[in-house]
């Protein structure tokens, strides 16, 4: 229902690192006209971690009320607490979205028990279709598959991103979970192989300068074209492993930065990339055209 090509879109600051929205709505703007089904809000590649709840509600309202039908907007409101995440969620009923994103909770490592009540606690407080999140390497915890086909069982929990970089536990997922049941990979370099087990596209970080190639090398593959959406994987390889240089969303910055799209800085702990790490991002823009 999202489509195949998501962008979890960064989010972005001004001079004095408060959160400038007529940027977030250009941003935004520019995003659903180049290859971008959904836009992801307020998730971690949006610095989450360090916007206020009002920063965040506002965001959800800006970006939706600038893209319109043109594209479906997903809030990210997951938190460590379940009862934040719940007041969050309530917050949004009247902006018109199309989703919330909901990330395994991080640092506090729940038991799968407590991953499945966290996450049946907040879909149950909304009529919004839900997305959970998966990613161990940032949360500590990983959501293991039976614990994700007894969440499905939740009338509005319908997706699922999946982060954990394993492809036997993406089978695991597939062989278990009913059809109707959608996976994205939450790994640009992890779309296509994804997409041969099953899955239906990316929540990705790359989209915001190739969402256009990456939404063509998705749509060969759906044709049955798979040698052409080989090409593109390979052609796309670089910059969606170069993106994650250092930590993310730190190298997409300095990148949309670089193509005019002013996005600013980053908030602390968060700095920019190294001098070094410039020239080499620099270097993954070439042989590309980006249009505004």
């Amino acid at each position: 229902m999202f489509g195949n090509v998501l962008t979890a879109m960064v989010t972005p600051f001004d001079d004095q690192l408060k959160v400038n929205y007529s940027a977030a709505v250009k941003l935004a703007q520019y995003l659903a006209t180049n290859g971008t089904d959904s836009i992801v809000v307020a998730g971690t590649t949006g610095e989450s971690p360090t916007l206020t709840k009002d920063e965040k509600l506002a965001l959800f309202r800006e970006v939706k009320q600038a893209v319109g039908d043109k594209c479906k907007v997903i809030a990210g409101v997951g938190t460590y607490s379940t009862k934040e995440t719940i007041d969050l969620t309530q917050k949004i009923g009247d902006f018109n979205l199309d989703g919330i994103m909901v990330v395994a909770p991080y640092y506090n490592k729940p038991s799968q028990q407590g991953l499945y009540e966290h996450f049946r606690a907040i879909a149950e407080s909304t009529d919004l279709p839900v997305m959970l999140y998966n990613i161990p390497g940032r949360t500590g915890v990983n959501l293991l598959p039976e614990t994700v086909v007894k969440l499905a069982g939740i009338p509005n929990i319908l997706c699922l991103k999946e982060a954990a970089g394993s492809m036997d536990q993406v089978s695991e997922l597939k062989s278990s979970l009913p059809s109707s049941f959608t996976i994205y990979s939450g790994d640009d370099s992890l779309a296509l192989p994804m997409l041969a087990l099953g899955c239906s596209g990316i929540v990705s970080v790359a989209s915001h300068i190739v969402g256009k190639q990456i939404k063509q090398m998705i749509e060969a593959y759906l044709k049955g074209d798979i040698n052409r959406s080989l090409e593109w994987h390979l052609k796309l390889y670089p910059i969606f492993k170069g993106i994650f240089i250092t930590s993310n969303p730190v190298p997409i910055k300095f990148l949309l930065n670089e193509i005019g799209l002013n996005v600013g800085g980053y908030r602390p702990p968060l700095v920019g990339p190294t001098p070094k790490e410039q020239d080499f991002l620099r270097s993954l823009l070439k042989g590309f055209s980006f249009s505004q």
